[in-house]
Parts: structure tokens; sequence; C-alpha cells
């Protein structure tokens, strides 16, 4: 959806001003190349796989495990751009699959790699399992996709990674942390770049997508009203990865810099411009039963329930940074990007000792949250983990 900046209080877009110094060299590099890109039907997916697009490419393939969003996307594509002269294809494949591996096989000759699959919810730690899978496909697919980067020859492999890396306070902020260990021990074999970045406004899953639901579904809106966070929209999602991707240095980590145009908003702010915009005042509630209760009458009298409360689930962090104090950084090469400057620094035993126990975890077909939450406490030490007890599938 094209998000209204108003609604997350900016009046400009970040980028603006970095693409247009830098276009005729994108268009350049994307018109004479061959691109691959994975989790491309997700928000963030989407966003650069369109950005590619409109530069038309030599050959760009999407594969994504949702078929119903490849298809939104091939729709969205045709109708917003139309066709190009390259091989544009999608595949409704699990990057971690048998057929996934036979089709790069079969055609893996690409010169970018950009990987944006991932699972991205604090909540995915609720249970052991998702959390395995969120090993497996934030770490493991990202370091065997790299390997097959590097037989194919590619030039570039590309892996989006999150704000909540810095500093992690919950699993995946943590595990994406970990990812970005295992890309400086492939960055001596292929160059790597990587992207962390605020919260996509109203993209999949998120809770101001959310929003979209409740409306549609004529439910109360729930939101925090004591966390704060930073918001770009999908289109400069799309030309910050891509920029990472095309402009990068090996082992860049792109990311927004925070200037008077990006600054802090909490959910709550946002869930009253999002009504204000759809002519609809919040009416405050208590509690869920009262936020439920007598909805279409509220609604008639152009009043919507929402329900703003404190913050209590795991792993929420209570303030957002892209990077640490431990950090070197390029504050002057763009405009309204940064970049994090990386060394090719990592402990081989330690990344050795995290696959072996994974994989001893998962032949035994038995594993605790804990067993998980001590292995990456010895990955990063200063790992400053928030368990509550409480997770998000516990509210409205």
């Amino acid at each position: 959806m094209s998000v209204p900046l108003g609604l997350i209080g900016r009046e400009n877009m970040l980028f603006t001003k970095d693409i247009q110094c830098n276009q005729k060299e994108l268009y350049t590099k994307v018109s004479t190349s061959k691109f691959l890109v994975l989790g491309g039907a997700g928000s963030i997916g989407q966003a650069v796989t369109k950005e590619i697009f409109k530069r038309d490419p030599q050959k760009l393939h999407v594969v994504d495990i949702s078929e119903n969003n490849l298809v939104e996307l091939v729709r969205d594509i045709r109708s917003s751009f139309g066709y190009i002269k390259g091989d544009f294809k999608t595949f409704a494949l699990d990057i971690g699959s048998i057929e996934y591996d036979a089709f790069i096989e079969a055609d893996g000759q690409y010169d970018y790699i950009l990987n944006l699959s991932a699972l991205k919810h604090v909540r995915s730690e609720k249970d052991p399992y998702t959390l395995m899978r969120m090993i497996n496909v934030n770490i493991f697919n990202t370091d065997k996709t790299i390997q097959q980067s590097i037989d194919n020859k590619a030039k570039k492999y590309f892996c989006v990674s999150t704000d909540k890396a810095a500093n992690p306070v919950n699993m995946m902020g943590a595990s994406k942390r970990i990812m970005e260990m295992f890309l400086m021990r492939r960055s001596k074999d292929i160059k790597i770049s990587t992207a962390r970045f605020a919260n996509v406004a109203f993209s999949d899953g998120s809770l101001l997508h959310g929003f979209n639901q409740r409306i549609q579904k004529k439910q109360p809106i729930v939101a925090p009203n004591d966390i704060k966070r930073y918001f770009v929209v999908p289109q400069e999602a799309g030309e910050l990865c891509l920029s990472s991707c095309l402009l990068g240095d090996n082992r860049d980590i792109f990311f927004p810099k925070l200037e008077e145009s990006l600054h802090l908003i909490s959910f709550a702010d946002i869930a009253v411009k999002y009504l204000k915009n759809l002519g609809y005042e919040p009416y405050l509630c208590e509690s869920e039963d009262e936020a439920r209760a007598d909805i279409e009458t509220h609604i008639a009298n152009k009043k919507w329930p929402c329900l703003f409360t404190k913050s209590d689930t795991t792993g929420e962090k209570d303030y957002e940074e892209f990077f640490t104090d431990a950090e070197v950084l390029d504050m002057n090469r763009f405009s309204g990007i940064g970049i994090i400057k990386n060394e090719p620094n990592y402990d081989n035993d330690k990344l050795n000792h995290f696959s072996e126990t994974i994989q001893q975890l998962k032949s035994q077909k038995s594993w605790k949250k804990q067993d998980l939450v001590a292995l990456f406490h010895h990955m990063i030490p200063d790992f400053g983990h928030k368990e509550t007890g409480k997770y998000l599938d516990s509210k409205m």
C-alpha cells in the first residue's frame, strides 16, 4: 500500500537526494545485471523488487514461500510498471528446501542476490519450535544461500538485518546479530552488504498493518502508548536495500540517519492519526471487554474504540538504535544514509560451536527455549534478553 507520510509524522521522503545523486549509477548497474530476490513477496521484498524492476534488469527472479503474495506482486508490478525486456519470473519455493537447491543448480547465474526473507516478529520466541525455525531462516538459510552465491560466482550478496540487532534484547534481534557474524566470515569469499532500518510502516503482519485489518473487520484498535519507534515507508525500505546492495562496499551496513525528518513516534499516536485520516475520532477504552462492546454504535457516531496500554510483553526494547558505540561509522558519503564500516572480525570457533550445537539439538528433536537462550548468550555475552513470561499472542 502507499503510506501517507503524515501518518508517521513526516513530510518528506528520507533518501530522495541520495537516490537522485546516484540515479545514473543505479540504473546502469541494474540494467546490465541479473538479480535474484529471496523473500521477495514480503513487504520489503516487494519494495526492493519494484526498485529493481523499474530500472530494467536483464534478469529478475523472485522467490518466496507465499504463493498468494507472489501473485499479488506480479499483478501490482504489471499494473504499475508494465513489462521489461528482461527475464522476469517468480517461484513459490521454500529457500530451505531441496526444490530450491534444484532450482539453483539449474539456473543459479545471478550477479546480485538480495535476501529479504526473515522471521521478523518479536513474538516468534514464544515457543521453542518457532524459535528454532527463526534460527534456521534468519541464520542458516542465509549462510547456505551465500555459499551457493559463492559457488556460482555472484558479484554481491545483500541481506537485510534490523535495528534490533544493535544491542539486542530479544531473540529475533539477536538472531540477526548472529547472522551478521556469519556474514563477516563469508565476506572473505564474496562481497556482502546489509542494512539495518526501522519498522516498515504498514508492512505485512505489523501492528500498523493490523490497523487496516481491524477497520475492515469492524474491530477495536489496540496499541501500546509507551513504545516509540522509527518508521520508514515501503519505498524507502526498497531504496535503502538497493543502495546498500549496489553502492555499498564489502561488509557495509547501511542505516537511515537520525535527522529531524526521522523521529520517534508512538504506536498510539499513529493510531490516532490513522483514524483521523479515515474520518474517525478515537473512543478511549479501559479494557478489552469495553473495547469489544457496542462497537457498531460507536462507529455510527464516527468514533472508533481504542485500547491504549503500557507494554509488558517479552522482548520489547525501550528505545531503538541503529548502531553501537563500538561500531565505526561513515556519516559523510550520503545525505540521508549512514554506514557502519566493518572489518572481517569473527570468532570461528564460536560460529562452529553455534552450528554444531543447533545441529545436535535438532537431531535430538527435543530442545527447550532456555537451551537456545543460553547459546545466544554464549554468542553475545552482553545480550540483554528481556523475559517477562508474557507474549503478544495473549493480547487482543
